[in-house]
């Protein structure tokens, strides 16, 4: 690993390591390991066809779970060299951070939450833990994919607008994550706010001219240079999203160069004392992603065509719980295995949340004869 020097970055020599001992890899650390298993994984390449805010009946050239994880790994990846922390421990949070994610976006782990209420609840960090932990069967060993401490507490500790961390179960230890696990966090909020208003635009719900009322975007599309290419709708979407990504994840890295310099902090361990996050946007980017947020909740969020959308989508996911939970039958036969392990609720739940959009999308029409 790159900047070993700096010792409150995590390596595999103060790494809490797997549940499970396994011998070390010839030639890939544990962290490296941990990507691979990741990508590899049914959970991960079924974020292709999980969506964030427009669900697949939509269209096809929204975001994706996928295109959203990838380049959140892509600017974790930078953050932490330039922090000199763990390039690959904080990829390998990065790629597993949705692996908890329902279909149908935020829209969809609601409605999970609600029908499981009273019999364990859904939150999607958890529903990741248990993916990576126990739901991927890839091994003979061990079940799930036996990830290093370090990854899991990443995955358990995820935190941001739309996630907050329910680690009562968590045999690991209280306080802050690590500094990598910091930097997924922030650079997830940076991707999906962007990225938003890239869909926002593309579906024609924002325009331009209604950005100017959002500091942090009229600063970007002010700053844009002008020429041919920049006449192009998609080109001017496309410098405004850079620019937008850029101007924060700059800000976070220098404010945070400063936060963990001033700190004190030596040790991994010393990060976990810390009463707040030392990778962290400036206060002043902080109001400015603020109004941002507020914008998209106002314009984007609660617009008609999204809340039908949304809906639409709500209905159809609480028809197939039911329907599933009415008849054990209609699950699959690896599925039922299960039933003698967890509870129903809990086995149909974890079903329908491994669910693509796609795939509930023609269960319903199945099992209904509709297409909602």
């Amino acid at each position: 690993m790159a900047n070993k020097a700096f010792f409150y970055a995590v390596d595999e020599n103060n790494s809490r390591g797997r549940i499970y001992p396994e011998p070390e890899h010839s030639y890939r650390d544990p962290f490296q390991r941990d990507r691979d298993r990741i990508i590899h994984s049914s959970a991960f390449r079924r974020l292709e066809k999980k969506t964030q805010v427009f669900v697949v009946f939509e269209g096809d050239y929204y975001r994706t779970r996928l295109t959203h994880t990838l380049e959140v790994a892509q600017i974790s990846r930078t953050i932490a060299r330039e922090l000199k922390l763990n390039e690959e421990l904080a990829e390998a949070i990065a790629l597993a951070h949705d692996l908890g994610h329902s279909p149908f976006g935020h829209t969809g782990e609601r409605v999970l939450h609600e029908l499981m209420e009273g019999h364990g609840g859904f939150e999607h960090n958890r529903q990741g833990l248990r993916v990576v932990d126990l739901l991927e069967s890839r091994y003979p060993d061990f079940p799930g994919l036996n990830l290093v401490f370090e990854v899991r507490e990443g995955i358990i500790k995820h935190e941001t607008d739309y996630d907050t961390p329910d680690s009562v179960d968590w045999e690991g230890p209280a306080g802050m994550p690590t500094l990598e696990a910091q930097i997924v966090t922030n650079a997830d909020q940076i991707t999906f706010a962007c990225h938003d208003i890239d869909d926002g635009l593309k579906s024609g719900v924002l325009t331009e001219k209604m950005l100017y009322d959002v500091d942090i975007c009229k600063s970007a599309i002010d700053g844009m240079t002008h020429g041919r290419l920049l006449d192009s709708e998609k080109m001017r979407r496309y410098q405004l999203i850079r620019r937008l990504i850029d101007t924060q994840v700059t800000d976070l890295i220098n404010v945070s160069l400063e936060k963990i310099r001033t700190s004190g902090i030596e040790t991994a361990e010393d990060v976990r004392k810390q009463n707040e996050y030392l990778v962290s946007l400036g206060e002043e980017m902080k109001r400015a992603t603020s109004q941002l947020k507020k914008f998209l909740m106002e314009n984007f969020y609660r617009d008609h065509h999204v809340a039908r959308m949304s809906h639409r989508a709500r209905m159809m996911l609480r028809k197939l719980f039911d329907a599933y939970l009415n008849d054990l039958d209609l699950l699959p036969s690896d599925t039922r295995t299960r039933l003698g392990e967890d509870t129903e609720w809990r086995v149909v739940c974890d079903y329908v949340a491994g669910m693509t959009d796609s795939y509930a999308y023609n269960e319903y029409k199945r099992l209904f004869g509709v297409a909602g």
